[in-house]
């Protein structure tokens, strides 16, 4: 295959028809006889290809538009050769996605996220985003980098005339090769005329309106408007529109699909496994080696139990995975009393898995999810204050959480970080009230002391001021991480420096931040990223402790 083009001045970007131009002749030159007379009708393909996919100028007619439905067939021997997206989207198969607003302040890479499909703007969605530039918010942001990907793209064009923009900017001149598609911008005044009922000057309905418009003039090609906004889709719907919500932000569809990092083992395991199975002790640990069927189904770190009437449990970690055997280790029994972390013990099966991970060393990012009184917070903040003060192995303690209101704000809080955040921690007050009264036997005064040395070690800090700190030794906990986007918890974790553990706890039945689902949860991304990782761990709480009340309410509310 001959190199392309060498460019004309140093630093300049090797235009893509260098590429397409060297590459078109390199097939009949391996197969002459065959692939000649394939390629000879294919070469003025491009043309009515180009006609399909241009957005039409006001010159233009509904009939323009006929002589490119013909042209998908033509390309139907050369597909049959080289199936390939780019055959496909000549084959008339690529849809029109239209853009709403929200979608790109949701996420700023969704122009990249529409494999072979095209993208159109209107010219509304680029006023919105304009008017949301301003701020130091995730949505100015989003906004800010959103223009300047679109400000890239529009860079490659080599003249600023209306024709060239019409015919499409290339998504993949920005060096996003999954983009196979083009974008189209609004050009022209698109008088499409909605039902009366619906006011003319609102923006939804000027999307609404232009997405009417681009379906009535091609009619052979599938026009989508894509939102997040559900009105916006429903009021599509009811108009005769295609309409979707953006999904490619969703680490999973199902929330029961969700890695639980628990497993339980078939009844017949020591039948099936006993024979190949290899055992040794290192202290108080046993360790058993086990090959066979299960071992596919294991991932590292993953706690796995095996509860049968008239037999002693087993409760193991997978520790090793090496090609078809794997390494199980039993864990710490935390639910006696002569292992109780900072006077706190483990009152089920998974309370116990999640104080073993907490504890472990090896352990440096933790995710536990479960309802409402499941023993997330007491749990990790008693781990914490056992690892800092008996053990010495973190320096403090870092407590942070997302502030969104569950009802209306209550405005401006006074005060330092510290006083800014403690309204956000009565969670934390609350644990650490529980905790102390544990060490009843110091008295009033003795208790006050520790109380003073416990909070000189607890630092509350805001998720505002995270950017570009490193954490070293320090036990960090994220609560309510089921409120931050992936990118902010991305933004968390690689904080973390030497020696520093990273706890997060949420509940994803609760919410908070618009827009953000089950699905798109920065915690679910975590767990789903971090899963099978050696030194990761993640609990799914299933029973709550808190009290009778909390559990019954949890069900029937």
């Amino acid at each position: 295959m001959p190199l392309p083009k060498p460019p004309a001045q140093r630093a300049s970007r090797l235009d893509a028809t260098a590429y397409s131009a060297n590459l078109t002749p390199s097939k009949p030159r391996a197969t002459p006889p065959v692939v000649a007379p394939v390629t000879a009708p294919a070469t003025p393909a491009p043309a009515p290809t180009a006609e399909v996919l241009r957005l039409p100028t006001p010159a233009s007619s509904p009939a323009a538009a006929k002589p490119g439905t013909p042209a998908k067939a033509a390309p139907k021997t050369a597909a049959k050769s080289a199936p390939s997206r780019r055959t496909r989207k000549a084959a008339g198969a690529a849809k029109l996605f239209v853009l709403d607003t929200n979608v790109l302040m949701h996420d700023p890479m969704s122009l990249f996220r529409f494999e072979e499909h095209d993208i159109f703007l209107p010219m509304i969605t680029l006023e919105e985003l304009d008017g949301h530039k301003k701020g130091m918010t995730e949505v100015a942001r989003n906004v800010r980098q959103v223009s300047r990907e679109l400000d890239q793209l529009a860079a490659n064009l080599k003249s600023s005339s209306i024709e060239e923009m019409s015919k499409g900017l290339p998504l993949a001149g920005t060096g996003h090769r999954e983009a196979e598609g083009n974008l189209f911008f609004q050009t022209e005044l698109i008088d499409a005329p909605l039902p009366q009922g619906l006011p003319q000057g609102k923006a939804d309905n000027q999307i609404l309106g232009v997405v009417q418009a681009l379906q009535s003039r091609h009619p052979g090609r599938e026009v989508v408007l894509v939102s997040k906004d559900i009105n916006m889709r429903i009021k599509a719907r009811a108009l005769g529109l295609p309409a979707e919500d953006y999904r490619n932000d969703k680490t999973l569809e199902d929330s029961d699909l969700l890695y639980t990092g628990v497993q339980a083992l078939p009844s017949d395991f020591w039948d099936r496994h006993g024979k190949t199975m290899e055992s040794w002790q290192q202290g108080n640990t046993t360790y058993y080696r086990i090959s066979g069927p299960l071992v596919p189904t294991l991932l590292i770190n993953e706690l796995v139990y095996l509860e049968a009437p008239g037999a002693t449990p087993l409760y193991a970690k997978v520790t090793e995975i090496t090609g078809k055997s794997a390494v199980l280790r039993t864990l710490k029994d935390y639910g006696h009393q002569k292992h109780a972390v900072w006077g706190v013990t483990a009152r089920n099966r998974e309370q116990n898995f999640a104080l073993n991970l907490l504890m472990d060393p090896e352990c440096d990012f933790i995710t536990l999810t479960g309802t409402a009184g499941t023993g997330k917070t007491l749990m990790t903040l008693a781990a914490a204050l056992a690892q800092v003060f008996d053990d010495r192995r973190y320096s403090e303690i870092i407590v942070t959480r997302v502030t969104v209101p569950v009802g209306e704000d209550i405005g401006f809080l006074p005060g330092t970080e510290e006083e800014k955040m403690g309204p956000w921690m009565g969670a934390l007050d609350d644990n650490l009230e529980v905790l102390a009264k544990g060490g009843s036997s110091a008295g009033e005064w003795g208790r006050a002391a520790t109380n003073d040395l416990v909070r000189s070690k607890i630092k509350i800090k805001s998720l505002n001021f995270m950017r570009g700190r490193t954490f070293l030794n320090k036990f960090v906990i994220i609560d309510e991480a089921q409120n931050l986007t992936p990118k902010q918890m991305k933004t968390l974790i690689t904080r973390a420096g030497p020696g520093t553990k990273i706890v997060c706890l949420g509940n994803l039945a609760q919410i908070d931040t618009p827009y953000l689902t089950e699905g798109s949860s920065g915690l679910t991304f975590a767990v789903d990223r971090f899963k099978g990782w050696a030194h990761s761990g993640h609990v799914t709480l299933a029973r709550g402790e808190r009290s009778r009340l909390a559990d019954f309410a949890s069900e029937v509310l």
